[in-house]
């Protein structure tokens, strides 16, 4: 199966140049990238006026909680879990996280994400709606035992069943992660645990991480130490986890993730939302800490675009920081594509020939994106998922001109409805 995009403002290599070329892609790699390609191709797209993008990674996202989009608004995080969104999970079952998970899946292929890191519960369903969309998707089942032994033993059981069956699905797209929930929820006996399974495996973390001063006042009384500081001590921190928000974080704390080579997922809308706080974006950067972008689930965002992410995470550092010059737009498109890449240790994120061909075509031509002065500002600050017209993964057309190939939306959308009527 042989790609060629044409005529397109292509955002190329690790610098971001923007070059009018031509793409071609063989099976799943980018083969050529150049001026005027006349080689024959399976498909032939025209994107002429367009602007061709290596596809976005989201960090960090729970994707089948589309279904609680708009529920519990304008709630505190431990409100909103505790008291709304937990009694909600608690109803759920295998076949609605899997409606949830045909949702999500719809919602990020139509606004440009082509990777994304999960965590949630019956992740073996979420593993059949990734294989079945053509996504990329890294999935963790969300383990939580407070402290209870039996509990302990049974969430990683739960996790390892997990792992066995999405290796059994023998797809270079859809792959297991341990997810630990958090530090709060988490027993050290569990982290100690993951840790050990992890390396044995071969398999990256994913963990929540200092997103609330809650949080940091938690730990804080019940081990004497910050979070970070508590991995860090109990050997569970490495260049393979990735600690999702780290909004509350000391210089210590920095300077231990910079260390272990530890990445961070910076959540800005739902951290916005939730009030949860500003993670220290500079400061990590500064510290050479590899940062990516998510949006967290759709329960607190309240949506998974990616390109909606970029703008407010942009947005929200300068204000915070009364500093016009901070999270510049090449910066945040490169959290949201290139260093997500790395966090995933993938050979994406770049157009670029060898890459996966793993990229977006965005309609540059609209009046919101018009004239083209600068190509990343405009994706930044401009452009929004609903710009995105042509969605590929692994070589694989998941989307063209705005029409999902892969799977049926309207059937997706009508039964999101039915299954919230069914945990009402």
């Amino acid at each position: 199966m042989s790609v060629l995009i044409k005529n397109g403002h292509v955002i190329y290599g690790e610098s971001f140049e923007v070059v009018k070329a031509d793409v071609l892609i063989e099976g799943n790699r980018i083969v050529k990238v150049a001026k005027e390609i006349n080689e024959p191709a399976d498909t032939v797209i025209d994107a002429k006026g367009k602007v061709v993008s290596p596809g976005f990674i989201n960090l960090h996202t729970h994707s089948p909680m589309g279904l609680f989009r708009g529920l519990a608004d304008d709630l505190p995080l431990m409100d909103w879990l505790q008291n709304h969104i937990w009694p909600r999970e608690a109803k759920l079952t295998r076949e609605y996280t899997k409606a949830g998970a045909y949702l999500g899946a719809l919602e990020m292929i139509k606004t440009g994400t082509t990777t994304f890191l999960d965590m949630y519960f019956f992740m073996d369903a979420v593993a059949e709606v990734v294989a079945e969309s053509g996504l990329r998707g890294y999935l963790s089942y969300g383990m939580i035992d407070l402290g209870d032994p039996e509990k302990t033993e049974k969430e990683i059981k739960e996790a390892l069943r997990t792992m066995e069956f999405i290796e059994k699905l023998n797809s270079e797209r859809v792959h297991f992660v341990f997810g630990p929930h958090a530090p709060y929820t988490c027993s050290i006996a569990l982290l100690k645990e993951v840790r050990k399974l992890a390396n044995e495996h071969g398999k990256l973390i994913t963990i929540h991480v200092s997103e609330t001063m809650a949080e940091i006042g938690q730990i804080t009384e019940r081990y004497g130490k910050s979070p970070v500081v508590l991995l860090d001590e109990v050997g569970f921190l490495g260049n393979d986890v990735i600690i999702a928000h780290g909004v509350w974080l000391d210089s210590r704390d920095i300077q231990i993730l910079a260390r272990n080579g530890v990445t961070v997922a910076h959540n800005p809308a739902s951290n916005m939302k939730l009030a949860s706080g500003v993670m220290p974006l500079q400061r990590l950067l500064n510290a050479g800490v590899n940062v990516g972008l998510g949006t967290d689930g759709a329960a607190s965002n309240n949506n998974l675009d990616m390109l909606d992410e970029m703008k407010l995470a942009a947005l929200l550092h300068k204000v915070h920081n009364l500093d016009p010059t901070v999270a510049d737009a090449k910066t945040v498109f490169r959290m949201a594509t290139l260093n997500g890449a790395k966090a995933l240790r993938l050979k994406a994120g770049v157009i670029k020939e060898g890459y996966l061909a793993d990229i977006v075509i965005v309609d540059f031509n609209r009046p919101h994106l018009r004239p083209i002065n600068n190509v990343i500002s405009h994706l930044v600050y401009s452009a929004s998922g609903n710009d995105v017209e042509t969605t590929i993964v692994d070589g694989k057309i998941l989307m063209l001109d705005r029409e999902v190939l892969t799977l049926d939306e309207e059937k997706i959308l009508d039964e999101a409805e039915k299954t919230i009527e069914k945990l009402a």
